[in-house]
């Protein structure tokens, strides 16, 4: 292994994992062979080349799993990569359920992370569904003409903070929920915070 240094939160986060600790460990030495840097974001081990995220190493109850940032550029020879929902439109997850997939897949797994490092040097860029692709909600928009400042602290929201806040909103299929949603978060669009901030 490369004598990349150590990030100690993730350390740290390995410490402390109950599920998927072997698991982790083996994702992070494949990674950090590859040469990034590693560092601790979103609560979880992410590796960067030249400060742009490559891959996150992440888990769940049924599988961990290693996140490209990037998925949806790569070639995906294998047809491994999966896209956790339809509206996640960049990252892919390769999945795994024990330390001998990781182990088996390893060469592969370098192959990808390679490719992955390739489409930032490259400067390629996933080219996200417009926001004004998504419907707003008829209930959304007669709070805009309600209160003038929601559309306005809406419109200055990162773009996939308003796509959350969009889909959240329009999910629903009774108006009266879907008002009761919007409701509950005016105050966080007004004081410019996203869904989950």
């Amino acid at each position: 292994m490369m004598n990349t240094s150590l990030n100690p939160k993730v350390d740290t986060y390995l410490s402390k994992a109950t599920k998927w600790k072997e698991e982790y460990g083996k994702l992070r030495n494949i990674v950090l062979d590859c040469e990034l840097t590693e560092e601790f974001k979103w609560m979880h081990p992410c590796y960067t080349f030249q400060n742009k995220n490559i891959v996150l190493i992440h888990g769940f109850k049924e599988y961990c799993a290693l996140l490209f940032h990037k998925g949806a550029l790569l070639k995906d020879a294998h047809g491994i990569l999966i896209q956790q929902t339809e509206n996640v439109q960049a990252a892919r997850q390769i999945r795994f359920t024990n330390v001998q997939e990781i182990t088996e897949m390893e060469t592969i797994l370098k192959t990808y992370i390679y490719e992955a490092i390739e489409v930032e040097k490259a400067g390629l860029e996933v080219n996200f569904k417009k926001n004004t692709e998504f419907i707003i909600p008829e209930e959304f928009q007669n709070k805009w003409d309600e209160i003038p400042a929601l559309k306005i602290a809406f419109n200055a929201l990162t773009p996939g903070r308003q796509r959350a806040y969009l889909l959240y909103f329009s999910k629903p299929k009774q108006a009266q929920t879907r008002e009761s949603r919007i409701e509950k978060y005016i105050q966080q669009i007004l004081l410019g915070k996203g869904l989950n901030d």
